[in-house]
């Protein structure tokens, strides 16, 4: 089998660190163009934008698009009536709205959420099934001058601030739990000279039991990415995002085999079945932590 020709969209941290890694130890994809209008890849076509790709007529039959969420919707449409399978970064979209728009036809969409693919999640996700859950908490905390240097959009409107990272965490905590999730609470703080919130706390509910999170952009001590289940059989904590699974104390063996490679072997999948895989439920709780969250000022930030 040929491998798909993929356009690669938006050549920035995410896509240096971790697309063009995985994209190169799999098979079945052949880079054949990357998009970008400051940056290039050696060896492969170069594109300013979307339209300057579709119209030089360079064959393509999928598209990852990696750039901000900002505009990432109208991309995927382009790339769709292109002809193209599509494949986007987290999050999918500003809103769920735009990306429910999005109409794929025959052609695969898939919203990735890449730490549904980190080691523990699924092994976690087998351990809660059957239990009843009493409480979850979610202690997301980094630094976002480490992780995202200079990265304005990130703080402008649509950027989702501190959801950018935390919504990882609502990904898998969606992943794991059997029952939906919603907001009944949130606690956003916004830098006066930002349109994002910088830190926020949410109290979200699942049946009976209560979720409380709280993500914080501003952490500069050690960085924190953890999720713990109290259940009526024990204990479960997802640590660094989903890498390590502690169930009762006890850290539970687990195969690796990297989040990205796994975002891409699941595209493939998808493209060869005919399908597409587009679950909003972080998104969803993303919005509605926006749509009900109490603001409060925060002091101006700058990188």
């Amino acid at each position: 089998m040929q491998p798909l020709r993929l356009a690669l969209v938006g050549i920035g941290k995410i896509a240096r660190d971790q697309h063009l890694p995985a994209i190169a130890g799999d098979a079945g994809f052949d880079l054949v163009a990357a998009v970008s209008r400051n940056a290039r890849v050696d060896g492969v076509a170069h594109f300013t934008d979307m339209g300057a790709l579709i119209a030089s007529g360079l064959a393509v039959d999928a598209v990852s698009l990696c750039t901000p969420p900002q505009g990432r919707a109208a991309q995927a449409a382009l790339a769709l009536a292109a002809g193209w399978h599509v494949m986007l970064e987290k999050p999918p979209g500003v809103t769920p709205a735009e990306v429910r728009r999005l109409e794929p036809g025959d052609r695969t969409l898939y919203a990735s959420w890449h730490s549904r693919a980190a080691a523990g999640v699924a092994p976690a996700r087998a351990w809660v099934a059957g239990r009843r859950i009493l409480s979850v908490r979610i202690d997301w905390r980094e630094d976002i001058r480490r992780w995202h240097p200079g990265q304005d959009w990130i703080l402008a409107a649509g950027g989702m601030g501190v959801f950018d990272p935390g919504i990882n965490a609502l990904s898998i905590l969606t992943a794991i739990l059997p029952l939906p999730v919603a907001v009944t609470a949130a606690r956003l703080a916004i830098p006066a000279n930002r349109a994002a919130p910088i830190s926020a706390a949410l109290t979200m509910a699942h049946g009976a039991a209560v979720i409380s999170a709280d993500f914080d952009f501003l952490h500069s001590g050690a960085q924190q990415w953890d999720i713990s289940v109290e259940s009526d059989g024990g204990r479960l904590v997802l640590r660094d995002g989903g890498a390590r699974l502690v169930i009762d104390g006890v850290a539970q063996p687990l195969v690796e085999s990297g989040e990205y490679p796994g975002l891409y072997r699941r595209f493939a999948e998808l493209i060869a079945a005919g399908q597409s895989d587009c679950d909003l439920a972080p998104l969803e709780l993303v919005a509605q932590a926006l749509r009900i969250g109490e603001t409060i000022a925060a002091p101006a930030f700058s990188f």
